[in-house]
């Protein structure tokens, strides 16, 4: 029961980072700490969710290459299992890490399909199913942004998150290897143009891209400034 309620001295530090490495108020963050517990369930039942949702996109691609098809339920069990090894006591640097990148990564890019190509989507997704999958991305972005206070980002741990982030964009969108690319399903055809003289496939290709790169920026950036932190109160 210790570990389910946990007191304000057993939180993890909060560093003093500026606003745009720690948006989340402290407030908030303690409170997600303190209910862990309920944030590794509701985390396990959105991977549940998102395993049965890409189910028709697992019967569409090879077998082999399964492991590329469910991005943002992989994302989710990543944090499931961050909260879950800190509230034990155990804590992982590489886990939580992946777990930083993947929810940055699906919490901004299903968004970004969402909206860009809502049109499509509203055409066969009810208005409440279509909410939820905006909220809900969205909150992986708000939990992703918690993860700071169990972690300083070492570069042992940010080099793993880097090579999978990097080979699931390989496969999703410029060398599949097997079949088609892997990226989740959009609702209109590939080639179809957009805006800009983008097609759909290039303007969800870009998101990927750029959101690969921003949670590696905001890794190190974090890892900076504590490492700068822990200098000036060492002297």
């Amino acid at each position: 029961m210790s570990r389910l309620l946990r007191d304000r001295q057993s939180l993890p530090a909060r560093d003093d980072l500026p606003w745009w490495l720690s948006p989340v108020p402290a407030t908030l963050e303690n409170l997600g700490f303190r209910l862990v517990w309920l944030i590794v369930a509701i985390n396990l039942a959105g991977t549940a969710f998102g395993f049965w949702y890409y189910r028709a996109q697992f019967a569409a691609t090879p077998t082999e290459m399964w492991l590329f098809v469910p991005d943002s339920p992989m994302a989710t069990l990543f944090i499931a299992g961050a909260f879950a090894l800190w509230a034990v006591g155990r804590a992982n640097d590489t886990l939580t890490t992946l777990a930083f990148f993947g929810n940055i990564k699906l919490g901004l890019w299903t968004p970004w399909v969402l909206v860009v190509f809502a049109e499509e989507f509203l055409a066969f997704t009810p208005l409440p199913l279509y909410a939820f999958l905006l909220v809900s991305h969205l909150a992986m972005v708000v939990q992703a942004f918690v993860l700071h206070r169990i972690t300083d980002f070492p570069v042992r741990a940010v080099s793993p998150a880097v090579l999978w982030y990097t080979v699931d964009l390989t496969v999703d969108y410029f060398i599949p290897i097997v079949g088609e690319p892997h990226h989740t399903a959009i609702p209109l055809a590939r080639e179809t143009p957009i805006a800009l003289e983008a097609t759909a496939f290039q303007l969800a290709g870009w998101a990927a891209v750029v959101l690969t790169v921003l949670p590696l920026f905001w890794a190190l950036a974090t890892r900076v400034r504590k490492l700068k932190a822990g200098d000036s109160f060492d002297h």
